[in-house]
């Protein structure tokens, strides 16, 4: 074959567009990453591993940590500062509340350096962008697993195992925190190329909004001092409240007979996750239309 009968059989291929195509559409985005779920599932493997790189312990380290805060929180809070007295099984009450929350940050603030960390990666090959923070919901939902089942073992041991119609806020209450922290790491992932002290912001905003949620109080405190109102409204409505509240009362048992809860616990989460579906499909469309420029900006 000819140099000019190559040049021809080439012009005759058609073409396959890669890269960023401006605003896909959020079902178009969900089709090409199932194509590549292998490269997700080696990304959330990759993740996994490089947490624990050239430890000793390796994967026992997510054990340790999540058993060493539950002691603290049974011994030094519970037991020594008394604050078991107001709270029945404090321990599991903060555990519980811990475990919601940690999957909601931990989704955050690695989906936000998720596209900066994997700068190296993104500037060789084309891969949908997407993949980057939807790994770190992987390792996040990981993390949260073996937690969760710790907690569970605690319960467990305290004759408090969750068995009852209160399971069923467990469902929702996960679907919430799984949706904002997937739509705020998408959004932030893609600011985060442009102005990196996005990163550093949202490490303050999280540890605002762990106080800001009834995590190490209950939030019959918050009602007591906030009184019947609008500022209970928004303190309540807050989807990771509203997750941490569903967490509680599915699995902290020792409060079902005297912790109060907002009314329409349930309706108030349904209403969260389709507010937080709609906010998943606008931080999607931002994300497309910033990730055109991320190999330059990187």
């Amino acid at each position: 074959m000819t140099s000019q009968e190559r040049f021809d059989a080439l012009a005759r291929q058609p073409m396959h567009v890669v890269g960023s195509t401006g605003t896909r559409g959020i079902f178009s985005s969900l089709r090409e990453i199932a194509g590549h779920r292998e490269m997700l599932s080696l990304l959330v493997r990759r993740d996994l591993k490089a947490r624990y790189k050239d430890s000793t312990l390796g994967f026992l380290w997510t054990l340790i940590r999540p058993l060493t805060q539950l002691l603290i929180y049974y011994i030094v809070i519970g037991k020594f500062l008394s604050a078991e007295r107001g709270i029945p099984d404090f321990a599991v009450y903060v555990f519980t509340g811990l475990t919601a929350y940690g999957l909601f940050s931990e989704i955050v603030s690695g989906g936000t350096a998720s596209i900066v960390g994997n700068a190296g990666l993104i500037k060789k090959i084309y891969l949908p962008r997407e993949v980057f923070p939807l790994a770190t919901v992987g390792s996040a939902l990981f993390n949260f697993s073996i937690q969760l089942a710790i907690l569970l073992a605690a319960t467990l041991a305290l004759v408090a195992f969750p068995i009852g119609p209160d399971l069923v806020y467990f469902i929702p209450g996960v679907l919430v925190l799984l949706i904002y922290g997937t739509a705020f790491g998408l959004l932030l992932a893609a600011v985060n190329v442009y102005l990196r002290d996005i990163q550093y912001l949202v490490e303050v905003l999280l540890l605002l909004l762990l106080w800001a949620s009834p995590i190490v109080y209950s939030w019959e405190m918050v009602r007591d001092v906030l009184g019947a109102g609008p500022a209970l409204e928004i303190y309540t409505n807050n989807p990771i409240t509203l997750g941490v509240l569903a967490f509680q009362r599915s699995l902290w048992t020792a409060g079902a007979e005297t912790a109060a809860y907002p009314s329409d616990l349930m309706l108030r989460l349904g209403i969260a996750i389709v507010i937080g579906v709609l906010l998943l499909v606008g931080a999607h469309r931002v994300f497309t239309k910033l990730q055109g420029n991320f190999a330059q900006a990187l």
